[in-house]
């Protein structure tokens, strides 16, 4: 029996050693062509090399992550089926009532591949060239900013709820289905003020049909440098930063994870990755499984309670 558990053990070890030995399928909850799409294919173009296996994204789009989780989870916990949460995840723990799947308990973190921040614009020829401006006069006259975001529960819907509250302004919310509807808006001159990401406002930024005035991160952009964080424009206690995280099913052996958030650390770590996520208005920056899940715990704290002093129902 000795010999028999011995022989066991070397086979699982061997197995480990092994892995990948065929294709890892990456799931991702988002269409193609979206943030975390491109910069997951892009560090799946470089994890391949390291791995000696291809990755395999494949997208399953759903409101939650229900289609993924369910895609991934299926895979079972051997390596081979991953799968992209993101801080819109922590979000759907509290917007959703019956979310069919516990992220926290079901899947395990391996490293956070992309971080990246919201934009606060205003229209071209707006009198606000920065948030002192456009808080002042939201002060002045409560009630009358109109602020643009894409569809309530988005993170960006949320970012307007936090940025009230923090600033202690009076405004409007206007929900828009698409990134380009809210732009519209904002040209239009219907809303004063839109919060969305760089990626989606690219052509315009660099058309000079918009104003960027504020980066919500932590850090300002990489594609904007010139454009100052709302904490330089003392906004106190405003932090608004998105991420992209890969994910296995949980009982995924822990040689695995550790060889798959190696290879992520030496893809993020890249300088060529680097730049090309620069340009997406992104930072490639990888973190431990640890870390990973104190950033979920905190993010799922933080909106909850958005959500909830916001009043936004559940669906």
């Amino acid at each position: 029996m000795a010999a028999a558990g011995a022989a066991l053990s070397a086979r699982g070890a061997f197995a480990e050693d092994a892995y990948p030995s065929r294709p890892i399928h990456v799931i991702v909850p988002f269409g193609p062509g979206g943030l975390a799409d491109v910069t997951v294919r892009i560090a799946a173009e470089q994890m391949k090399s390291l791995l000696g296996q291809p990755l395999v994204i494949e997208n399953h789009p759903g409101a939650g992550g229900i289609a993924a989780a369910s895609a991934a989870l299926k895979g079972g916990p051997d390596g081979y089926s991953l799968i992209v949460l993101s801080n819109g995840t922590t979000i759907a723990t509290s917007l959703f009532s019956h979310l069919p799947y516990n992220p926290q308990t079901q899947f395990t973190p391996i490293s956070t591949v992309a971080w990246f921040d919201l934009i606060l614009f205003t229209n071209v020829n707006s009198p606000y060239k920065s948030v002192k401006e456009l808080l002042d006069d939201a002060r002045k006259k409560p009630g009358s900013l109109n602020i643009g975001t894409v569809n309530p529960g988005s993170t960006q819907n949320l970012a307007a709820d936090l940025f009230q509250s923090v600033t202690g302004i009076k405004s409007v919310i206007v929900t828009y289905r698409t990134s380009p509807e809210v732009q519209t808006a904002l040209m239009r001159g219907d809303i004063g003020l839109a919060i969305e990401s760089y990626t989606a406002f690219a052509g315009a930024i660099h058309n000079a049909s918009i104003r960027p005035i504020a980066v919500t991160g932590p850090e300002r952009n990489p594609a904007l440098p010139d454009v100052p964080t709302l904490k330089e424009q003392g906004v106190e206690h405003y932090d608004v930063t998105g991420w992209n995280a890969l994910y296995a099913p949980a009982g995924t052996p822990p040689a695995v994870i550790d060889r798959l958030q190696a290879a992520v650390v030496k893809v993020t770590a890249m300088p060529s990755v680097k730049q090309r996520f620069a340009t997406l208005g992104t930072i490639a920056r990888s973190t431990t499984p640890g870390e990973m899940a104190s950033i979920f715990e905190a993010d799922r704290k933080k909106w909850a309670a958005v959500i909830a002093q916001a009043g936004i129902p559940k669906e």
